[in-house]
């Protein structure tokens, strides 16, 4: 069974991104071994300097590295990332389960994103979209593309 993890930075406080996450997590069971990992995000001034940015995301990125497992494939969602559809993102998962893929991990950033250095890290890049999500939000969304990859690799009529 593949082994999928979620990096995250930033922690879930609201009861429905919560609850949405928890319905997918149950659901996935069934399809793989998911193991979510948050982060803290780093504390910034109201209005941070770019070498203030710079500085957390490295720290963050460092806090990821620390939390991989070994013989990782690291997807990480960001802005300039390939846009990939639901079946695009199955073949993937797909081929990542009957290839070499250990461990795949999802990388999602906090509220300024994922610092180069980790991106330059990932197999692949991918965008949810060009319009900006709450990074809790893409959290949901995330779990729901994983499911629904799942069953589309089953053949099943979720995805329609």
């Amino acid at each position: 069974m593949l082994s999928v993890h979620l990096i995250c930075v930033g922690k879930l406080k609201e009861k429905f991104y919560i609850e949405a996450c928890g319905e997918y997590v149950k659901r996935l069971s069934a399809y793989c071994k998911l193991h979510i990992t948050e982060l803290p995000e780093e504390r910034l001034p109201q209005a941070p300097s770019r070498a203030q940015i710079d500085a957390a995301l490295e720290r963050e990125a460092a806090a990821i590295r620390a939390k991989l497992p070994p013989s990782a494939s690291l997807v990480a969602l960001c802005v300039e990332g390939k846009l990939r559809s639901s079946e695009e993102l199955a073949r993937l998962m797909d081929d990542w389960s009957r290839n070499s893929a250990k461990h795949l991990v999802f990388l999602i950033g906090g509220s300024y994103g994922l610092h180069p250095s980790i991106k330059a890290e990932a197999w692949v890049k991918l965008s949810m979209s060009p319009m900006t999500f709450p990074h809790h939000l893409a959290r949901v969304m995330l779990l729901e593309q994983i499911y629904r990859g799942f069953k589309i690799i089953e053949g099943s009529s979720y995805h329609k």
